[in-house]
């Protein structure tokens, strides 16, 4: 049996909950170190405060695949609950956290936010998956990067068009300004809206009609429990050993300590493997924790190959995410120093710019990657994406005018349009449907470990060898850039799909 084709509008609901969902996550992102400021935290400590969101998804991503590849709930389905659980409390602490009357409060308020939206944004993955033949994943996928894109213009620039309606835009003798309490209440109700839509506008497919649709590939996850008990505990005394060496490089070399926490990772997953594998020895890997770790040890060869594209890719992305300010600032605007009008200006061309290159995602994922999809396979056209972004990267090196690093813009949107698709479609194309949720929650590990890298390591290289000079961290994002496509290249496209 074939799943029906769907129809625009049919994609459409599908997707649209990602809308709000992405509102609420640039919301986030935007202005939550303005109100970790606001409430009086030094920009030191601002980067501990922020470790929350990856480790937060690392954790309850896998975790929400697991349990909503074996949930059914009748006519609410099998993703739908998580997707509503999570956009109710997402929406509520979207209204609380501006409220927050002291730091420890708005800290807490972000670790509930981001595991909401977690909670919702994981199962929306392999939402697409379930509901789509292999020959629309392309399309879904390419729809759903649409809602993110238009979702991030319009949470970022939120606050930003409410100052210039008038709404008090700072509050005499500190406190979180109105114009970010109002973006947040906006966001929450959006958010809550638009997850409601696809809850109320789309029906899922029941467990024996998925069988139906996926015929001999359904398996029944034995073969994965097998291999795992056939496993020596002794491996992952290797995990150990490299979180022990992570923590010691940082020891002796001086690394922001924040790489504990990678290595502390590092060797949470090895302890949790040596439980797993003798619990799958014993008789009892019927568990979620064995279900996990088996399932991230014996992973698809196409997952472990795109595992390597998704790692450089996003590690391009963080140094643009944490660098561009300043690299904005120095360059284009002639300030390093944080408390100049002409640094500030800078900053806020960035928003800007991060505004068109999701603008931009927006309609490359609408026009642009479908077609590409079509005419030379899903494979080649991340390859071209990807290599337009790392061009993208590469012209910040060479360009001075403000204007013009809108152009740059461009190859930097059309690559993070295919990030966010061009891997998923592949991905859902080519994984059994029965694990569709914990192979998608377990792909974002390669989203946090590159973070994690990035936000520590990066910020020592700089120190040591470029400590006036940031625009060299726009060389280092088009070098690994480039390396994500070269990896790409070692994919090979299921031409069925």
């Amino acid at each position: 049996m074939e799943k029906p084709r769907q129809g625009f509008w049919g994609l459409w609901n599908i997707s649209f909950g990602f809308f709000g969902i992405q509102i609420g996550f640039a919301l986030q992102n935007a202005n939550m170190s303005r109100i970790f400021q606001s409430l009086g935290e030094s920009l030191d400590n601002l980067t501990v405060l922020w470790i929350a969101a990856p480790l937060t998804g690392l954790l309850v991503q896998p975790i929400i695949g697991h349990m909503s590849d074996r949930t059914w709930l009748g006519r609410l389905g099998r993703r739908r609950p998580y997707f509503l659980a999570g956009a109710v409390l997402a929406s509520l602490a979207l209204v609380i956290m501006p409220l927050s009357p002291a730091l420890w409060f708005a800290a807490g308020m972000l670790w509930i936010l981001d595991a909401s939206i977690n909670v919702s944004m994981e199962p929306f993955r392999a939402f697409v998956g379930d509901m789509l033949r292999k020959d629309q994943h392309t399309a879904g996928y390419s729809l759903q990067t649409a809602f993110i894109g238009a979702g991030a213009v319009v949470g970022s620039i939120f606050p930003w068009m409410l100052d210039h309606l008038g709404v008090a835009n700072e509050v005499a003798g500190g406190g979180i300004p109105d114009t970010v309490k109002y973006s947040f209440w906006f966001g929450g109700l959006v958010y809550l809206i638009s997850v409601l839509w696809t809850v109320l506008t789309t029906q899922e497919y029941s467990p024996e009609e998925l069988r139906a649709f996926d015929g001999d590939s359904q398996s029944d996850g034995q073969s994965t429990l097998r291999a795992l008990a056939a496993r020596s505990p002794t491996s992952a005394v290797v995990w150990i050993g490299a979180g022990i060496a992570v923590a010691l490089l940082v020891l002796v070399t001086g690394l922001e300590k924040e790489m504990y926490l990678l290595g502390a990772l590092l060797a949470a997953y090895g302890v949790a493997s040596i439980i797993a594998i003798n619990l799958a020895k014993s008789g009892r890997g019927n568990n979620m924790l064995s279900d996990i770790v088996g399932d991230f040890s014996g992973m698809p060869d196409i997952m472990k190959k795109l595992a390597v594209t998704q790692f450089f890719s996003w590690s391009a992305l963080f140094i643009m995410w944490i660098y561009t300010t300043p690299v904005v600032a120095q360059y284009a605007f002639g300030s390093s120093d944080p408390a100049s009008a002409a640094y500030n200006a800078g900053g806020n061309w960035v928003g800007i710019l991060f505004a068109v290159y999701n603008g931009v995602a927006a309609l490359a994922a609408l026009f642009l990657l479908p077609v590409m999809a079509r005419t030379v396979g899903k494979v080649r056209t991340h390859v071209i994406c990807l290599l337009a972004g790392s061009a993208g990267f590469a012209a910040f090196i060479f360009l001075r005018d403000p204007q013009m690093l809108l152009i740059a813009e461009i190859g930097i949107g059309i690559a993070w349009a295919s990030i966010l698709a061009m891997p998923y479609a592949i991905l859902a194309s080519s994984l059994p449907q029965q694990k569709l949720g914990i192979y998608m929650g377990l792909f974002n590990v390669f989203i946090v470990v590159p973070q994690l890298l990035v936000a520590t390591a990066m910020g020592t290289v700089l120190k040591l060898y470029f400590p006036t000079e940031p625009i060299w961290t726009m060389a280092f994002a088009a070098a690994v850039m480039a390396l994500a496509a070269l990896a790409m290249l070692r994919v090979k496209e299921d031409v069925s799909s």
